[in-house]
C-alpha cells in the first residue's frame, strides 16, 4: 500500500523570553491568526491556539512527514520576525527557548481543545509555571 495513513496531534507550550507579559489583548487579537496562518502553511491544521500574557498553547493536527521540532522552528521563529516588524512596542521580541511538546490521542483531542480554549479562566487559579510542571507530570516527564 503506497500510501501512508496517520493521524498526528501535538500539544506545544511555549513562552515569552523570560516570560514577560507581552503579549496584550490587542497583540493576541492578530497574534493567534498569525499562527494558524504558520500551521497552515506547513499543511497542518491549527485545532486550537490560545494563551496567556507570558505563554501560548497550539493543539496542531499535523503531517506525518514533518517532526514537531521543523514545526516549532518554523512558528516560533516566523512569529517572532512578524512580532518584531508589526509591534514595535515590543522590539526585541522573542520566544523563550526550547518548549513543551506533547503528543494527544484521537480520544482526548477535544478535552485538551476545551484545556487550551479555557486558558484564561485557568490562569485565574494557577501560574504558568504551575501548570506546566503539572503538564509535564501528567505526561511522565520530570523537570
Amino acid at each position: 500500500m503506497p500510501s501512508t495513513w496517520c493521524q498526528n496531534y501535538y500539544h506545544a507550550v511555549f513562552s515569552t523570553k523570560n516570560r514577560a507579559g507581552l503579549i496584550t489583548p490587542e497583540i493576541e487579537s492578530r497574534l493567534h491568526p498569525f499562527l494558524a496562518g504558520i500551521v497552515n502553511d506547513l499543511g497542518c491544521q491549527p485545532v486550537a491556539i490560545n494563551g496567556m500574557t507570558d505563554h501560548v498553547h497550539l493543539l496542531v493536527q499535523y503531517r506525518s512527514d514533518l517532526s514537531h521540532s521543523e514545526m516549532l522552528r518554523h512558528v516560533k521563529g516566523r512569529s517572532s520576525k512578524w512580532l518584531n516588524e508589526t509591534f514595535s512596542s515590543i522590539r526585541p521580541f522573542h520566544w523563550q527557548e526550547g518548549y513543551g511538546g506533547f503528543t494527544v490521542s484521537r480520544s482526548l483531542v477535544p478535552k485538551v481543545k476545551a484545556y487550551i480554549e479555557g486558558q484564561k479562566e485557568h490562569h485565574k487559579e494557577m501560574d504558568f509555571d504551575t501548570e506546566f510542571k503539572k503538564l509535564l507530570e501528567l505526561h511522565g516527564l520530570s523537570v
